[in-house]
């Protein structure tokens, strides 16, 4: 296993050097100036001369390659940049906005676990009866459901017609984070209750709870010790996918709330041509979905013994 986990790690090497290059290239290629925007969105007029000798502070006049060799060198020893816009260290402002995400995320996933688990394995139970069909038209709808759509609808409600959430984030942090975490937790809900069922409705067919009905098990048990343990493949999947998409920043839902995290950022350095921000983040993408598809990994590994066998022949 600590094999592997070296093995992993150091695929993420050249996973990194990839598309940051790619992100630094796409950049340029999409056309604005920094150093312009920054003047203007200040509110100054100033010449060309010290248009040109800003970028020639900023590194900006050198060659492509030049520029990303430098950038990638001061990654390597812990050196993220500067802000062209805000002019502060990007790891500090990254260190700022990065808890905001951390706590969103959070608090998404528990509303997520604790809807579709329940709700996922009583559809199974319950399968075509109105109550599955209820469920499954419920998921199908939430699913569909853009975020931004279900954003507007909740802050609508919520906000606009009964008063009791702000629209946007306040002082109030508990109370501002009801409204995105209900946000991103409907399409995700939505989407693992249909998975789990299906995962649940596969496992009650399986001559192993066949048996213990025929032995006299109690259904309950049945569930919760057996058929639930075979799910949480699924389950570690699916949480998988989510948590890293949520740890890089929901950016439409950050920005319609204005929840000042990671996603937010990302938007705003892209909207003025930050690039320190802009690459920081791509990097921080990059290593949390290597990272979270190796933890998910090692789950799998003493979730499932016939990965260990598998791994072991192999």
């Amino acid at each position: 296993m600590l094999k592997y986990i070296g093995k992993r790690l150091l695929q993420l090497i050249p996973v990194l050097i990839g598309i940051t290059f790619l992100s630094f290239a796409m950049m340029r290629l999409a056309g604005g100036d920094a150093v312009t925007y920054m003047y203007e969105n200040a509110g100054s007029v100033v010449s060309q001369e010290v248009i040109d000798q800003t970028k020639k502070e900023y590194g900006l006049d050198q060659p492509f390659l030049v520029q990303y060799g430098r950038w990638l060198a001061g990654m390597v020893t812990g050196d993220m940049g500067t802000s062209y816009v805000s002019g502060q260290k990007v790891y500090d402002t990254f260190m700022e906005k990065l808890p905001a995400t951390i706590l969103l995320t959070v608090s998404s996933m528990i509303v997520t676990m604790l809807t579709a688990i329940p709700l996922g394995i009583f559809s199974a139970i319950r399968h075509n009866r109105w109550s599955d069909y209820l469920i499954r038209f419920l998921s199908f709808i939430g699913n569909s459901a853009p975020n931004f759509f279900a954003a507007l609808i909740l802050m609508y409600v919520f906000s606009v017609k009964f008063g009791w959430l702000p629209v946007i984030t306040s002082e109030n942090i508990a109370a501002s984070l009801v409204l995105p975490t209900l946000t991103l937790a409907i399409a995700m809900a939505a989407k693992y209750i249909r998975q789990i069922r299906a995962a649940v409705l596969e496992e009650l067919n399986k001559d192993y709870v066949v048996g213990a009905r025929a032995r006299g098990v109690r259904g309950s048990v049945i569930i919760w010790k057996n058929v639930l343990r075979a799910s949480m493949l699924t389950i570690v999947t699916l949480m998988a996918l989510s948590v890293g998409s949520l740890l890089g920043g929901t950016t439409i839902v950050e920005s319609i709330f204005m929840w000042d995290g990671v996603g937010k950022m990302a938007v705003d350095a892209i909207t003025m041509r930050d690039y320190p921000v802009v690459q920081a983040y791509v990097a921080w993408m990059a290593v949390i979905y290597v990272a979270v598809n190796l933890i998910t990994d090692i789950v799998y590994h003493y979730l499932d013994p016939r990965v260990r066998l598998g791994g072991e022949q192999g």
